[in-house]
């Protein structure tokens, strides 16, 4: 398809280092999504970096918890994100047990992602425990976004999808798992479903650039999923988000259009179908007679 004259110039794509430089000033914009159009989109509006999270497990696939989705799951999204926006730093998550098992499994994993996804950096959940698997795999050239708070993977563990850290013992152990992950190497870090204050600690305790969904407005930037700032989801969203554009329901009034359409006869109508000279018609018509 050509250029239009409306569409925006190409422009460079982050690096895991213009990422970390951005600790402290423009804040950092990501949406987590799995699909080329969305991405196509997400680019054309200037978004910083697109997160292939292992979320597709319950917002695309329809699963209760992110654990099923594999890690050939997020290679197939990412490669379809990649092409929607190959000007934009796209981040894929590692999805769980593919580096929880051991350090050479988890750098193996890593770089399928970068070799056959074509992400630039990858994120794994995780904090103390976690920091000697980051270590290595940043060692190997692989930029790495942690991701600590809430971790959706280990959800069943924590009580649930809950707010973490709102005691005081639960709070420093996430301050001491953002200090690990910043200390192994990683380029910045996600920081999900902790009270604002906490978010706020965090943030001023790093070095490198924290990245919130639900850690309130002090964080280095923002994260939400796409599907759910444009109302495609349904039931009660979390607290954190929000709906930006409720295309959900429109979108389910266009199909409840379409099959009325279909079966008052109505679609398709003339301009939707395509006409046939008159002498073909009547040579076979005349063949059939």
């Amino acid at each position: 398809m050509a250029k239009g004259a409306n569409e925006p110039a190409a422009r460079t794509r982050l690096t895991a280092f213009d990422l970390r430089e951005r600790k402290g000033g423009t804040k950092i914009t990501m949406l987590a999504l799995y699909d080329f159009p969305f991405a196509r989109l997400a680019e054309s509006a200037g978004i910083d970096t697109i997160l292939v999270g292992d979320s597709l497990g319950m917002v695309v696939q329809g699963h209760e918890s992110t654990v099923p989705v594999t890690l050939e799951d997020i290679i197939y999204h990412a490669r379809a994100v990649r092409r929607g926006a190959p000007n934009t730093h796209v981040v894929a998550d590692m999805p769980f047990l593919t580096y929880q098992v051991g350090v050479d499994r988890a750098i193996e994993n890593a770089g399928r992602l970068m070799q056959e996804a074509g992400a630039d950096s990858v994120k794994l959940e995780g904090g103390r425990e976690v920091a000697e698997t980051i270590a290595a795999i940043v060692r190997t050239g692989i930029p790495v976004i942690g991701h600590i708070g809430l971790t959706p993977q280990s959800a069943g563990a924590l009580g649930g999808f809950k707010v973490q850290g709102r005691d005081p013992d639960s709070a420093r152990g996430i301050l001491d798992d953002a200090a690990a992950v910043a200390d192994a190497g990683a380029s910045a870090m996600v920081v999900e479903v902790v009270p604002a204050e906490l978010g706020a600690l965090i943030t001023e305790s790093v070095a490198i650039p924290t990245i919130g969904i639900g850690a309130g407005p002090a964080c280095d930037g923002q994260v939400l999923v796409a599907h759910d700032m444009l109302g495609f989801q349904q039931g009660r969203l979390p607290r954190f988000v929000k709906v930006y554009a409720d295309i959900g329901p429109r979108i389910r009034e266009a199909f409840a259009a379409y099959a009325r359409d279909v079966e008052d006869g109505s679609y398709p109508g003339r301009g939707q179908t395509y006409g046939m000279p008159e002498e073909t018609l009547a040579a076979l018509r005349e063949g059939s007679a």
